[in-house]
């Protein structure tokens, strides 16, 4: 296989670790815990799991373990790092005894359900260390919900002798992950299961878990665009940019990059929910911003905008809401009825202040929130192209003013929608240390005998040797939410905290971002070079932690 010179360079790389894990460990028990929300409901459906302690590795005495065959699966969206993860495990496991094995599940957990499996090898693992992507093993988006589902994958894990296994996810991996490790305990099946906490878009964090892999890597490249599409849009002075990002249910990953490049305008979709902002509040403050550049004969710019931002706009939200359950329940007979019809259809059948807001809509958009659902029930907001969608609004707006003597620019828009290019890349030296220890550790708490917890690795601002490794319970970060129709226990996810360092960050400088150029470009990802400029944190953990 043809190798670039960066791959060749990047195989060389040596991912460090916690001190605490560079030995035989011990663990620190802390005090029980309980679910973020939903305590009394969250306690019935996991009696085997709920209100374990929190843990700690510190340095302990070499003891010789029995080896062990562990099983992993990658599950859902790709992001960079992951198969440090699984290199982490695999020396991991190998390091308490050389006998383990490590089996990968394929193509995601559709692969522990249909027996389809490999065995990772040292030479196989040996090809993937430090790259990007999931393509050791693939990924996939099957939901480990059902009773039937676990008793099929027992049969292949009492097969290959499996006693422990790592589901490395975001947010809905990691509850099905807590599922399963209850449905285990409760009928001894002797398997332990253990999740890595994954996801680009940064929301599946807390006290325990400071980020999620893949946020650092994902910034950066999005962040070097960003970058790159200001030096261009201040070469040529003539387009505004309007750039979606990465991010349905959180705007962390809009905010990092905000925080990183100092665009014109960064929206923060928790912002838009918190103040109760309407479609056309929002066009108005961009149209606003265009306007004041213009006066002083800038007619160009950037704005940042959340992927999930239009469900954050109240009326909008409601709106989906409504959507969502009616289609869960109608699905059938909207698709029976001609797509010409299909608006008015949705019209006539919900109530009447959502169908208000529903006709208000483009044409385009609204056929795009009745769209094929996620697995999950809810809209595909990827889909949703809210970058032009704003800037067609934002276009018409200035026009209007220029009408009314109030605007004398010129206009003219880009669009761009940056989320693929950011999830495989070769993952940033924070990622791969990350999530190399995020793997070595998993395999420490498969050593200890533990199940239904979460790999965590904290105070990860300082340098990788200072990193506290030990295991979060997944039930402390649950609560209830609606799901299809249903109450369903799922971990609650973090969103942008209006006041947190970060987000206060952005405001305090925002006001002058919208007028001046005051662009910073980042550039490519630094793997090789002074440490101050290859292995710095995100913007966002170090104003959190600072």
């Amino acid at each position: 296989m043809a190798k670039s010179a960066l791959q060749i360079a990047r195989a060389a790389y040596q991912p460090k670790l916690p001190k605490a894990l560079q030995g035989a460990v011990k663990i620190q028990e802390g005090a029980a815990t309980q679910s973020v929300a939903d305590q009394a409901d969250i306690a019935k459906l996991f009696p085997n799991t709920y209100g374990m302690p929190l843990l700690t590795f510190v340095p302990g005495e070499a003891k010789e373990l029995p080896a062990v065959n562990v099983g992993v699966i990658l599950s859902g969206g790709q992001a960079p790092g992951g198969h440090n993860v699984i290199a982490g495990i695999f020396d991991g496991i190998k390091s308490l005894n050389k006998d383990s094995r490590l089996f990968g599940f394929l193509m995601g957990p559709g692969g522990l359900v249909d027996h389809k499996y490999m065995e990772l090898t040292a030479d196989i693992i040996d090809e993937y260390r430090n790259t990007g992507g999931f393509d050791i093993i693939g990924s996939g988006r099957t939901k480990l919900e059902e009773t039937a589902q676990f008793d099929k994958g027992l049969v292949i894990l009492k097969e290959l002798g499996i006693k422990a296994l790592v589901i490395i996810g975001g947010d809905d991996s990691n509850t099905n992950a807590c599922v399963l490790a209850e449905y285990y305990a409760a009928i001894n099946a002797g398997v332990q299961v253990i999740g890595c906490p994954k996801t680009i878009d940064g929301d599946l964090k807390n006290e325990m878990i400071e980020t999620s892999f893949g946020f650092d890597t994902a910034c950066k490249v999005y962040s070097e665009v960003i970058g790159n599409i200001q030096r261009d849009c201040n070469s040529a002075r003539k387009y505004w940019h309007f750039i979606k990002l990465m991010g349905r249910s959180a705007s962390h990953i809009a905010l990092e990059c905000g925080l990183q490049t100092q665009p014109n305008i960064c929206l923060v979709s928790e912002e838009v929910e918190a103040k109760q902002l309407t479609l056309d509040d929002v066009v108005t403050e961009i149209a606003s911003a265009v306007a004041k550049r213009a006066e002083n004969g800038n007619n160009f710019g950037t704005v940042l905008i959340p992927e999930g931002l239009i469900e954050f706009i109240p009326a909008i939200k409601k709106l989906i809401a409504e959507l969502n359950d009616y289609l869960a329940h109608h699905e059938e007979a909207f698709k029976a009825v001609p797509a010409a019809e299909q608006r008015q259809f949705i019209i006539d059948n919900i109530s009447k202040e959502n169908a208000e807001v529903y006709a208000s809509l483009p044409e385009g958009v609204a056929r795009q929130l009745t769209l094929d659902r996620d697995p999950h029930g809810n809209v595909q907001v990827s889909l949703i192209e809210t970058e032009k969608l704003l800037s067609e609004m934002v276009g018409k707006k200035l026009a209007q003013w220029k009408a009314e003597g109030k605007y004398n620019g010129k206009f003219a828009a880009l669009g761009h929608f940056f989320g693929y290019e950011g999830r495989c890349a070769a993952p940033s030296n924070f990622d791969a240390d990350y999530c190399y220890s995020l793997g070595y550790n998993a395999a420490n708490l498969i050593g200890a005998g533990k199940t239904g917890y979460m790999s965590s690795i904290r105070n990860t601002t300082a340098p990788a040797a200072e990193w506290i490794a030990g295991g979060v319970p997944v039930t402390m970060m649950m609560n209830m939410e609606r799901r299809h129709g249903e109450m369903k226990p799922v971990i609650q996810k973090a969103l942008v905290k209006l006041d947190g360092a970060p987000f206060k960050k952005l405001v305090e400088n925002r006001d002058a971002w919208a007028v001046n150029t005051d662009y910073v470009y980042p550039g490519p990802i630094q793997y090789f070079g002074p440490t101050e400029v290859c292995d710095q944190p995100t913007k966002t953990l170090q104003l959190e932690k600072a």
